[in-house]
């Protein structure tokens, strides 16, 4: 027979559980559907989960975007835990292409995690501006490690002096969430990879400083 505290474990454990299936989900259902469209209730009749026990784990749809937001941003930036360590010691330019290519590999495994930002960062600016200053916060911090990036390639003299870092860094970003999105609209003419490489390739050869 299982004691108080073993119980207690068991329990926490299978709440963790269900509040990380109820972030999966609410994650592909906010991506397919849109964040102002989907209602609690429908996310509740997706995951068969009754309304009440839903709210018991998020009182709140602000409580679930935002913790969803969390919980993607701890996926995405333990893909760059090489870049921000041992990779601060490479060139520029790989530490540039390393991030391109791991933003790469985890969109195309994971489309729904960067629609369901874009349409974050397309809906919350007008409507909330709790999530979308939450939103900011955490695209932010990728801007400043793009941009660190920049201005390392130009005080090693790899890149071009005549762009500013930070406006570059957006630029990516925002053209990374915009082809995620782009590309679901055109699946069966532009493969993913293409459009990476069409956008990918001018923006390194943009600022190489030997273009």
């Amino acid at each position: 027979m299982a004691k108080p505290g073993e119980k207690r474990e068991i329990k926490q454990e299978r709440a963790a559980r269900t509040r990380m299936e109820i972030l999966q989900a609410s994650i592909e259902l906010f991506a397919r559907r849109g964040i102002l469209a989907t209602t609690m209730n429908e996310l509740a009749k997706a995951i068969k989960m009754t309304p009440g026990a839903l709210y018991w784990h998020f009182p709140t749809k602000e409580d679930l975007l935002l913790a969803a937001m969390e919980e993607l941003h701890r996926r995405f930036i333990g893909e760059f835990t090489e870049i921000l360590t041992a990779g601060r010691k490479w060139p520029a330019k790989k530490q540039l292409t390393t991030f391109f290519e791991r933003t790469r590999n985890f969109l195309r495994y994971h489309p729904a995690h960067g629609i369901f930002f874009a349409m974050l960062a397309a809906e919350a600016p007008n409507n909330n501006e709790r999530i979308a200053e939450a939103l900011r916060e955490m695209l932010q911090l990728y801007a400043e490690v793009l941009a660190g990036i920049m201005r390392y390639g130009q005080k090693k003299q790899e890149f071009r002096d005549d762009f500013q870092p930070v406006a570059f860094a957006h630029a990516i970003l925002s053209a990374h969430m915009g082809l995620i999105v782009h590309q679901q609209l055109y699946r069966n003419e532009v493969t993913y990879d293409a459009m990476c490489d069409a956008l990918d390739f001018p923006m390194l050869d943009g600022i190489d400083r030997g273009r």
